[in-house]
């Protein structure tokens, strides 16, 4: 049949191509988080809906709705090998504030594959007499590129924080190393490496985990034979006061033997104490007046710490628009572990199962208590990550054994996204596209400014061991692309043209700011949201400072045919939001765009 009326043809032709963008949402048929919504008889409203259309699927992925997300086809995402190899084993990962990542590993390995420049050479390595090699290096993200940096002392199972001030602190490690202190600044000139500090930590940390405090100052906790936190830098206005705080739960939390309560879990809680999970503990922590909140329920199952090692995300914080931020709900996830005893019996060649729960614990309500899960798949050694549209994706590590040496077997290549806000229990995990490369002990993974989340490292055996083992030493980047990346949703991809009430990129708390962006799709009644993320320190499967603040939209206004703003609330307060850096992210429909740094001071 032929169409003799062109107006009739076109308004088909548009009808069409509405229905096509609106099944293309890759967050149809989902329960969606409180977030914007641009009211329907705002201008910018869609001619078609697409909550009409949930039954279709878009080509990049399945419909991740799946009644059994633990067997649908792995085809959502897409990996990328960005570098063959970058010289070193990626161990530890921050991202700065210039987009550029620091990587470093070990310096008693041996010799890297990776030489330092200008004849610099280490001439006090536990390996070899002169080390000229690099054990670190800087990754600048926009040009898939890297240079080698130099550390002067051990870094190995270290940890780190960033200043408000964009400086990486970074602290502890093993032998020269596990007093020190280290900086490293953000530059775009090339010349900036890493600094020694010549004031150490009061004890050895290695295997610490840090956090940045509402002060600006880092809290260092644990690690061997540490029961107990300090500060960096120390706090001027009480020189009286000690360097070292002890902690007893870190202590009753220590198994024998095999430890377990190593790089404890650290969240920072809006009311300003600390959140700490160690074994299968967990307590709040007042580090002001050195005591003890309160302790919660121990989670069920396994031990969820090095060398027992699961994964912990703060999921994402969703404020209002008014108060401190005190009333927000908080909520822990902790997931992945090992068997108690699992350790021992790898270091005899027995690899025992990974344990397949989560527990989401809402530590907000009067009495909390442990909301266990079941993945698809057994996990230990998993790096969790906060995405821009507030889920939750979980990567890396094995189905059998524990973190150490040799110590674990049967990598799991699939990441798993999970869907905190999606009602049926059954259909909140997604089994992703699998990688290629195992990451087992020594991986790490890093949220990128794109969306897109960085993997590097693997090192399962001592020194650079290339050959001859099942799962040889790992010196590649490559990256993994969400579903939101795919090319079908372009269209519906913000893009951040300025943030208005900002003095130089800095925003202050409590005070509305306004984000203009542009869409290449009129987005009609679709759901628009503000994230901040602060940047993670990740190193042995915990993301440390990791956090994800869903703004207060106060209004939205359309500029243009395809311009927009959206006016927002600032976080209320420094214990919600610590002095510092974040990306901040536009999604739309759960489509992130690229983000832009903002300064919260």
């Amino acid at each position: 049949m032929a169409f003799k009326n062109p107006s009739f043809l076109c308004s088909l032709l548009t009808l069409l191509s509405l229905l096509t963008l609106s099944a293309q949402s890759p967050h149809h048929r989902r329960s969606k988080p409180p977030s914007f919504l641009v009211p329907r008889s705002h201008p910018i409203q869609a001619a078609v809906s697409s909550t009409g259309f949930a039954g279709l699927t878009a080509s990049f992925g399945f419909d991740i709705q799946s009644d059994d997300p633990s067997t649908a086809p792995a085809n959502v995402g897409e990996w990328a090998l960005l570098q063959k190899s970058v010289g070193i084993s990626s161990m530890h990962m921050q991202l700065l504030y210039n987009n550029k990542v620091v990587m470093f590993d070990r310096t008693d390995f041996g010799q890297s594959n990776l030489s330092l420049p200008d004849g610099k050479c280490r001439y006090n390595d536990e390996k070899i007499k002169v080390d000229c090699t690099a054990h670190s290096i800087l990754y600048d993200v926009a040009s898939n590129t890297y240079r080698p940096l130099m550390v002067h002392t051990d870094v190995w199972c270290s940890s780190g924080a960033v200043h408000p001030d964009g400086t990486l602190v970074q602290t502890g490690g093993y032998h020269d190393g596990d007093h020190k202190v280290r900086l490293f600044s953000p530059c775009d000139d090339d010349q900036c490496d890493w600094q020694e500090l010549p004031q150490n930590l009061t004890v050895q940390r290695w295997y610490a985990s840090n956090h940045i405090l509402p002060d600006g100052r880092v809290i260092i906790v644990g690690g061997r034979r540490a029961f107990s936190y300090e500060f960096f830098p120390k706090n001027p206005a009480k020189a009286s006061s000690m360097d070292v705080y002890y902690l007893s739960f870190l202590r009753e939390t220590s198994d024998p033997k095999e430890e377990n309560n190593l790089y404890p879990f650290l969240h920072l809680l809006p009311d300003g104490n600390l959140f700490v999970f160690a074994n299968q503990r967990s307590i709040s922590l007042d580090y002001v007046n050195n005591r003890v909140i309160r302790e919660f329920p121990s989670i069920p199952g396994e031990k969820r710490t090095y060398p027992s090692t699961g994964s912990s995300v703060l999921l994402p914080l969703r404020l209002s628009g008014s108060g401190t931020g005190s009333g927000v709900k908080v909520e822990v996830m902790v997931c992945g572990g090992a068997q108690g005893g699992s350790f021992l019996k790898a270091e005899r060649g027995e690899y025992v199962a990974a344990s397949k729960t989560c527990g989401r614990m809402r530590i907000s309500d009067p009495e909390p208590k442990w909301v266990m899960e079941e993945m698809p798949m057994s996990r230990v050694m998993p790096d969790m990550l906060l995405l821009p549209t507030g889920d939750v994706i979980i990567l890396n590590g094995a189905s059998k054994g524990t973190a150490g040496w040799e110590d674990a077997e049967d990598p799991v290549l699939n990441p798993l996204l999970y869907m905190p806000d999606e009602p049926e229990s059954t259909r909140r995990f997604v089994t992703l596209n699998p990688s290629t490369i195992p990451r087992m002990y020594h991986s790490a993974a890093i949220l990128l400014p794109d969306g897109r989340i960085l993997v590097g490292g693997s090192n399962p055996h001592v020194q650079y061991n290339f050959t001859g083992v099942r799962f040889p030493t790992e010196l590649s980047l490559e990256v993994f692309l969400p579903h939101y990346m795919a090319p079908q949703y372009a269209h519906l991809r913000p893009s951040i043209l300025s943030v208005e009430g900002s003095g130089d990129g800095a925003v202050s708390y409590g005070r509305e700011f306004s984000i203009t962006f542009t869409m290449d799709f009129n987005g009609g009644d679709r759901e628009i949201t503000v994230a901040m993320v602060a940047p993670s320190f990740t190193t042995h499967s915990f993301a440390m400072n990791q956090r994800l603040l869903v703004l207060n939209a106060v209004a939205v206004q359309r500029l243009s045919a395809f311009g927009y703003k959206v006016t927002v609330d600032a976080p209320p307060s420094r214990n919600v939001a610590p002095p510092g850096y974040y990306m901040l992210f536009v999604v739309h429909d759960g489509v992130p765009g690229q983000s832009v740094w903002v300064k919260m001071n």
